[in-house]
This record gives C-alpha cells, sequence and structure tokens, in this order.
C-alpha cells in the first residue's frame, strides 16, 4: 500500500500462504493454490537474501539500516520451514539463533515492534517502540519454534524408517 517492504507484512503473508499450502497438499489439482504455492516461493526466494548477520531481518526489509526484528523474523522463518525447501536450511537456523538470543529468561520475546498502520514513510517504521511485550511477537516466536521442533520429529521418524 506504501511501497515500503515491511517485514512483519511480509511475514504475516508469508506465514499464512505456508498455512493454507499445508492444508491442501493436492494443491497441484486446485489452480489458485498453486499461485500461492509460487508466491510463496518467489517471496521466500527473494526475502533470505535480506537476512542480516545476526540472523533476523530488519523492520523494513529491503533498508540496510532498518532494525533487526523479532516477530518478523519468526513469521518468515516459520514460512520457511514449513515450505520444507532445503535451501533454507541456513536462513532458519540463523534465525533460530537470532530469535533465541532475543527470548529473555522469562520466556518474554524482545525485540518486537510494536502496531502500525500504514507508514507513508521508512522513518515512521524506524520510529515503531519495541520496550514492551507484544502478542504477535510471542505468538509468531511459538509458531516458529512449533514448526522447527515438528519438522525435527517427522525427519527422526523419517530416518527411523529408513533404518
Amino acid at each position: 500500500m506504501s511501497g515500503i517492504h515491511w517485514a512483519r507484512a511480509n511475514a504475516w503473508a508469508a506465514y499464512t500462504m505456508s498455512r493454507a499450502a499445508r492444508s491442501v497438499p493436492e494443491g497441484y489439482l486446485y489452480p489458485p493454490m498453486m499461485h500461492i504455492w509460487s508466491s510463496l516461493r518467489d517471496q521466500l526466494a527473494a526475502i533470505k537474501k535480506l537476512q542480516k548477520e545476526d540472523g533476523l531481518w530488519g523492520t523494513v526489509l529491503d533498508y540496510p539500516d532498518a532494525y533487526s526484528e523479532v516477530s518478523a523474523t519468526a513469521g518468515i522463518a516459520a514460512a520457511m520451514v514449513m515450505q520444507g525447501n532445503p535451501l533454507h536450511a541456513k536462513y532458519v537456523r540463523k534465525a533460530l539463533d537470532g530469535i533465541l538470543a532475543n527470548i529473555t529468561e522469562k520466556g518474554r520475546v524482545a525485540n518486537v515492534s510494536g502496531g502500525t498502520a500504514v507508514m507513508n514513510d521508512i522513518e515512521g517504521y524506524l520510529r515503531i517502540d519495541r520496550k514492551w511485550a507484544q502478542g504477535w511477537g510471542q505468538g509468531l516466536t511459538l509458531a516458529f519454534l512449533a514448526a522447527v521442533i515438528e519438522r525435527a520429529e517427522t525427519e527422526e521418524e523419517a530416518g527411523s524408517v529408513r533404518d
């Protein structure tokens, strides 16, 4: 809407598409699902290149000086896990490290930006407060961690079957 690539909006889109794609496994029989799969594939291919050294994505994806934002990272990485593309594994691992570094001993997820409207400029997104616990940050982080655990259990089961 504003032409600014806000990370959390991209995270919600990727996470939602990945959930929808999992719910309809025979998507090739339903053309709209093919569109969702290809959109998700293209989106994640572009986003993965923008991951920061700390494993997180910036609150404005394509603005190098944007602060690292945990809820967006959790949503993007959860979508990568659920998509199951092995080429995303290194990005997921970096995201996991970055997210775990932002969870306090009491389980609070830090560095989650507050709610926003559509901003007119990048500076608007960069001024969003990150000092309070936000439900979407906790929720997206739990969704990501659950996806990681589920993937590990599935791979472990598959390994047992092969052995």
